[in-house]
């Protein structure tokens, strides 16, 4: 394992995001559009927000799925995005490239888990995303796991900073969101239990 941070383009300017190669495959030009998040991850400022906000839009529709169903696809999103985000920074030939979003759409995805949770079996199942959408509750709790999730992958306390810099690989793309799709999903869980508890006083 070695420290990736200086190949990384400076996030705190634009940068274009880099072209996929002449000739790609089409498999190739695929796992490029979703590694930039179905294009989300295109903006050259703030590609990472964006990405989450890609994130959170596709996110919101499988929550109306279910907790399982939402679940098992965040996991999946898990493993296969290992694969994605490792080919398409080798088509770009940079390591973790901001650009790069398929990570802060997994993120996004388990921070939603405790929230998907509670609709799922501590509210009536919602019938569609729509009705999902209606619910009071949705929408004071969701910008507040955006939010979280965006300061723990900005600010990277540890063990998120020393998995973006020395883990390899699209492995190593992955981990930090991952860990701080965790770490804020922990938080969003203890404010939400603070949050009821001072209401049924």
């Amino acid at each position: 394992m070695t420290d990736h941070d200086l190949s990384k383009p400076d996030i705190r300017k634009a940068n274009d995001c880099p072209p996929l190669p002449v000739g790609a495959s089409m498999l190739d030009r695929v796992v490029y559009w979703l590694g930039l998040g179905l294009g989300s991850g295109l903006p050259r400022r703030a590609p990472g927000t964006w990405g989450t906000v890609g994130g959170l839009i596709v996110g919101v529709p499988l929550m109306s799925l279910g907790f399982i169903p939402f679940l098992l696809l965040t996991i999946l999103s898990c493993l296969v995005g290992i694969w994605i985000c490792g080919r398409t920074s080798e088509l770009m030939q940079v390591h973790d490239d901001p650009h790069i979003v398929w990570d802060e759409w997994a993120g996004m995805w388990i921070t939603l888990l405790p929230l998907s949770y509670i609709l799922s079996y501590l509210f009536p199942k919602p019938e569609n995303t729509l009705s999902l959408m209606m619910m009071p509750m949705f929408w004071g709790w969701l910008p507040t796991a955006f939010i979280l999730f965006r300061v723990f992958d900005i600010l990277k306390p540890p063990p998120i900073g020393w998995a973006d810099k020395k883990v390899a690989g699209g492995l190593g793309v992955m981990l930090d969101d991952i860990i701080a799709g965790i770490m804020a999903a922990v938080i969003w869980l203890v404010i939400y239990i603070i949050v009821m508890m001072f209401m049924s006083f």
